[in-house]
């Protein structure tokens, strides 16, 4: 099924795909070379759409970039710890979903004062530019918390690291791979407070692609490839995905 014009010298198909390039264990850019979950479902997707891994042209999606890069035709599709709300749906669609997360909090080892969301009145907290978590919790839970807005997570974590904020927010799974790569400087809370479903984001009203991306992310979880994909790529984060939600039926934009 092919998306895109002939970008490639054999003449050969390819396939756009946005990732995050900054997510330990979701989506990651090591060495010239992609890692995580959301890289390795991208892989699923393209190989069940008829593109081989070569085939593949990985472009990095920034949070606050990724309406635009759809609506501009720079990706075919994205795999980017992507929620799935009816904001977002005004402007693109989605498949899946392919996973649910939920919203949480990473803080210094030694934090022993913010306990959950309501714990961050006069606290200065991180999240990423384009990311909807910290307005949840300045409406929902903490009216009076000081919020900071960076462009990726690693300089959330570095700005956690440094005492410049005390927490940052975003999505449990993206927190724990965060976690991890601080070698035990870092924490997840672990007290999620919201369902984040996470969708393939697609060209609005695309409903043949919906469908067929869909269809292949049944066949990844029936199969045991997207629970494999899981655990390979969360493995040693101590990090447990919610049971009750996961894994999702896929049944998003057809």
């Amino acid at each position: 099924m092919p998306l895109t014009a002939c970008d490639r010298s054999d003449g050969k198909k390819v396939i756009r795909i946005g990732i995050k390039f900054d997510q330990p264990g979701i989506g990651f850019k090591k060495s010239g070379t992609y890692v995580g979950f959301d890289v390795d479902v991208a892989k699923y997707i393209a190989r069940e759409l008829g593109y081989s891994e070569d085939q593949i042209v990985w472009k990095e999606s920034p949070s606050k970039q990724r309406e635009a890069m759809l609506q501009n035709g720079d990706v075919d599709i994205i795999v980017a710890s992507y929620s799935i709300t009816d904001a977002r749906k005004n402007t693109v669609s989605f498949a899946g979903p392919y996973f649910v997360a939920g919203q949480d909090l990473l803080v210094r080892k030694d934090e022993t004062n913010i306990n959950g969301p309501e714990d961050l009145n006069g606290k200065r907290l991180c999240s990423v530019t384009g990311s909807t978590s910290a307005i949840v919790i300045k409406e929902k839970f903490s009216s009076k918390v000081q919020l900071m807005q960076q462009p990726g997570y690693a300089e959330c974590a570095t700005a956690l690291f440094s005492g410049i904020v005390d927490a940052v927010t975003t999505d449990d799974i993206i927190l724990a791979g965060l976690a991890t790569a601080s070698r035990g400087r870092l924490r997840l809370v672990g007290k999620p407070f919201t369902a984040e479903y996470y969708g393939i984001g697609i060209k609005k009203g695309n409903k043949k692609l919906a469908k067929r991306i869909n269809e292949a992310l049944k066949g990844m979880i029936k199969n045991g490839s997207w629970k494999r994909a899981l655990d390979d790529n969360l493995r040693g984060t101590n990090f447990k995905p919610n049971s009750t939600y996961n894994p999702p039926t896929p049944k998003e934009g057809e």
